[in-house]
């Protein structure tokens, strides 16, 4: 299997190369040359047998490959368990089960496995460069942190994640940096993607990204919705909280290798990118505006371009899924109701997927749909505990991190600062 970038400018690669660039030299993202097709899994399966069966024909002709087993089992050591919730035809995928209480701990763990097994013991050390609107950051920096020959600096907007997020983003240490940048999420990716794009600050400090623009992030959370669709025993219908459209590309992908997943539907907050898209506007990336649902708050979504890669022309794209918008008041009213009504607690992200459901069962949608959790609520106490008048009980793992002392270094959006800062570690 080779890839290609997005924007047709690079020369194909293999595997173990485009996980190690992160980034395509024109600037694009790595995408299949040829989207595989895969006969359907094992339903009694273990997840990681699942992921390592979806993703085999991924790393064929790889260097990897031999490793793909053992690459899975560190990856996917955490369940993710599909249960039915007491509300009419809904069920919630929890990928919160992890050491950071996200589900981007499954790609973060998937990709430092690869790139610990792709480093020469006397290779200069590969700094890793994560723009985190949240939850990226900590499920990175927690994959890596302590492992040889690799460091991480983790860039998040000042101010723009809730409090226990910005702990755990500076609770590392030692090979593990934390950058508190004065702007928004999507001025943390452009100072990640301007230096993934300098061939001199390369040149002196060897990169690679670890955000969802990553195939060694992407790939992997492919399997937990395939594993998903297993289990539910018939095309499953999906709601997929998102921002930055790494998640959601990731099940579109899973359903076309040949997976039993049905509609995909895209939750937004406040950030209008993707539904006015999806409702037939222009597409128009902007500058993101902060919401409750911080995690997604994004608006120039970095995946769009493997979206367009996949579907090809608009007219198609736009029929491959929905987008929906969410504000603040319903992902209050949410998390307040259910958690009256019901006794379910969610976080605001998981909350946007929730109110989409609604909306279809408003519309007269009947389906059973699935809804992606994708944190767990302890880690914004700061929403849900005023919401719920209660408090939410602390996962033992994020706990653990909680319980260290944070540091985070202030940054200024400019990347020359930023190269500077690179060079000088």
């Amino acid at each position: 299997m080779r890839y290609v970038s997005t924007r047709g400018g690079a020369a194909p690669v293999g595997l173990s190369a485009a996980i190690a660039a992160g980034l395509a030299p024109d600037g694009g993202l790595y995408v299949p040359e040829a989207m595989p097709r895969v006969s359907r899994p094992a339903r009694d399966g273990y997840l990681a047998g699942t992921a390592m069966h979806m993703l085999e024909p991924f790393f064929a002709g790889d260097a990897l490959a031999e490793e793909l087993g053992a690459i899975c089992a560190e990856a996917f050591a955490h369940p993710a368990p599909r249960r039915e919730l007491r509300i009419d035809g809904a069920h919630l995928l929890e990928l919160f089960h992890g050491p950071t209480a996200a589900f981007k701990d499954f790609g973060a763990r998937f990709l430092a496995a690869c790139i610990v097994r792709t480093r020469r013991h006397d290779a200069p050390p590969l700094t890793i460069l994560v723009a985190t609107s949240g939850d990226t950051g900590a499920a990175v920096g927690a994959a890596f942190h302590g492992l040889p020959g690799v460091r991480v600096a983790i860039l998040y907007p000042d101010n723009r994640v809730s409090p226990r997020q910005a702990h755990q983003l500076g609770s590392f240490g030692d090979n593990v940096r934390a950058l508190r940048v004065e702007g928004t999420f999507d001025d943390c990716q452009r100072l990640v993607k301007g230096a993934l794009s300098d061939p001199a600050l390369q040149a002196d400090v060897p990169l690679s990204s670890a955000n969802s623009i990553s195939l060694g992030r992407l790939l992997p959370q492919m399997a937990y919705f395939g594993h998903a669709a297993l289990q539910a025993g018939e095309p499953m219908n999906v709601i997929v909280p998102t921002g930055n459209l790494g998640n959601a590309v990731a099940c579109l992908w899973a359903r076309e290798i040949g997976l039993p997943i049905g509609e995909v539907v895209f939750a937004c907050n406040a950030n209008g990118t993707l539904p006015e898209f999806y409702g037939g506007m222009p597409y128009r990336p902007r500058d993101a505006v902060p919401t409750l649902a911080n995690a997604m708050d994004v608006g120039s979504p970095s995946n769009f371009e493997r979206l367009r890669h996949l579907f090809g022309d608009e007219t198609t794209l736009r029929a491959s899924g929905r987008a929906e918008s969410v504000d603040d008041a319903a992902i209050r009213d949410v998390i307040r109701r259910h958690a009256a009504s019901d006794g379910e607690v969610f976080c605001p992200h998981t909350a946007t997927g929730i109110r989409v459901f609604e909306k279809l069962r408003l519309a007269g949608d009947r389906r059973p749909w699935t809804i992606a959790a994708t944190a767990h609520p302890a880690k914004f106490e700061a929403v849900v505990e005023p919401l719920t008048g209660r408090t939410v009980d602390v996962p033992e793992a994020l706990q653990a991190m909680l319980s260290r002392e944070p540091y985070a270094e202030p940054m200024t959006v400019d990347t020359r600062a930023f190269g500077a800062w690179l060079r000088a570690w």
